[in-house]
């Protein structure tokens, strides 16, 4: 694995361009406004926040899992930096003391409250006080509300019964940076060290800021996720039970899964349950972004039969391959029997990984003067009855008759490009997905061949286009 760049600087406030305008425009607003956020742990929401408060009159308060009594005076503390002596009284419920905020704040202030959900566990009537306060608002005050519980924030805010449905003017779901911001958060360089980085933290700001501080990224991921003392040890099992009812049975799913149990039935067999009870738990990780379902390229999202399950989440997937199966070893101090596993599977894991990153990031590229849409996988039987699998497939973004099929590999040396695409060729005459189409084929090769030619993009040609495309 590659050298870190060493970065020994506050870390950056990186993208969120969009997100930050749409908060600014509910502060800047003449009327009354409400922005909700919420997604994931450790995405930067809260980053986020402060950002958007800049040069404002606001008020920034953290929920956390203290009595209710106790995070009113914290909260009482923060708002007396905006209303003199409002600390000074002890408030004896949310009512009471939002109803003297929204009455005496000035105009144009923003009230910021972040982990809502936290809040609401200690105080459960919280949500309709705000309703009721934030429909009475007569002044331009605005707040905004936040929560990492994805399951908490749609129950309080999202849902049709929720009281403060309806009322927010911006709702923000806040996601994984794309792959090109790991140069500037991470200071990888290199192609193959963004594959690695992204395979081991994906695109999540607080895992790159600590990973930053090691030299590098193996370093990084050892002390990290490996080491029983490392921050993100236990980082799944703390996102799992903030969004998941069942996060054993989840858990338990997204082992298998990484594992190569990639369909439902499969699952359920070594879960040892019938698969009807699957649906809830895998619809759930579906919509989290955890977990993604496949279908070979150009069929129905609808077929069941064919469809498999793949960990969507790079640091979930990498997680379940390498620290948990080898917690036992772990806690008892083996590091070097795991380092030698880890080291022995990672390049198949590594292969996997940009697989997925040239499907995805496909449409950033122009390959042979063609623009392209994102890919997929196609696998089945070929016209010949023989297994055929293409590594993406991907239409033209302008002549639906086009398409691209490609073969992704980690490394190929010059001499070994023709032999594969002639195979390449080979597999696309053998699949019937194809018959009708005028099939374009493409080697995407991350190391090795230097070769200028429009049937080969390299990992450097990919590279400099992602770049390009978070800047642009």
């Amino acid at each position: 694995m590659r050298w870190l760049h060493s970065l020994w600087v506050r870390f950056p406030f990186l993208d969120r361009r969009s997100e930050l305008a749409r908060l600014r425009r509910v502060f800047d607003g003449r009327s009354p406004g409400l922005a909700v956020l919420y997604g994931r742990r450790r995405l930067g929401k809260s980053r986020l926040i402060q950002e958007a408060l800049t040069g404002l009159k606001a008020v920034y308060f953290v929920g956390d899992e203290g009595d209710s009594a106790v995070q009113r005076e914290a909260a009482a503390r923060e708002i007396s930096q905006l209303i003199e002596g409002f600390a000074d009284v002890r408030y004896p419920d949310w009512s009471a003391l939002l109803e003297r905020y929204f009455r005496e704040v000035p105009a144009g202030a923003v009230l910021a409250i972040d982990e809502l959900p936290s809040l609401v566990r200690a105080a459960p009537e919280l949500p309709s006080v705000l309703q009721k306060l934030l429909d009475a608002r007569k002044r331009n005050t605005h707040v905004v509300l936040a929560g990492s519980s994805q399951r908490m924030m749609h129950g309080l805010v999202l849902d049709g019964a929720a009281p403060l449905f309806g009322r927010a003017q911006e709702l923000l779901k806040v996601k994984p940076l794309p792959i090109g911001w790991l140069r500037q958060g991470l200071g990888v360089r290199t192609p193959r060290a963004a594959v690695e980085a992204w395979s081991m933290f994906g695109g999540v700001p607080r895992y790159w800021e600590l990973a930053r501080e090691f030299e590098t990224l193996t370093l990084a991921f050892n002390a990290l996720a490996l080491d029983p003392l490392g921050v993100l040890h236990d980082e799944p099992r703390r996102l799992l039970f903030d969004e998941l009812d069942d996060a054993a049975r989840a858990s338990s799913v997204l082992g298998l899964v990484a594992g190569g149990a990639t369909r439902a039935s499969e699952i359920a067999a070594r879960v040892g349950v019938p698969v009807t009870t699957l649906a809830r738990p895998l619809a759930r990780l579906l919509d989290l972004g955890l977990v993604a379902r496949e279908v070979p390229w150009g069929e129905s999202a609808r077929d069941g039969k064919r469809s498999l399950y793949r960990v969507a989440d790079p640091f979930l997937r990498t997680w379940f391959r390498f620290v948990e199966p080898n917690r036992s070893r772990l806690e008892r101090g083996d590091f070097d029997f795991v380092h030698r596993s880890v080291a022995a599977r990672w390049p198949q894991h590594l292969g996997e990984a940009w697989e997925e990153l040239v499907r995805a990031t496909l449409s950033v590229l122009t390959i042979d003067g063609a623009k392209w849409a994102s890919g997929d996988r196609w696998w089945g039987r070929g016209i010949d009855g023989a297994p055929v699998e293409l590594d993406v497939v991907a239409p033209s973004a302008s002549d639906s008759k086009r398409v691209l099929a490609g073969e992704v590999k980690l490394k190929l040396t010059d001499r070994e490009v023709d032999r594969v695409l002639a195979e390449l060729a080979d597999k696309i005459a053998r699949c019937p997905a194809l018959a009708n189409a005028s099939a374009q084929p493409v080697l995407f090769v991350l190391e090795g061949t230097r070769k200028r030619r429009p049937d080969v993009v390299t990992g450097a040609q990919w590279w400099k286009a992602i770049q390009a495309s978070v800047h642009s």
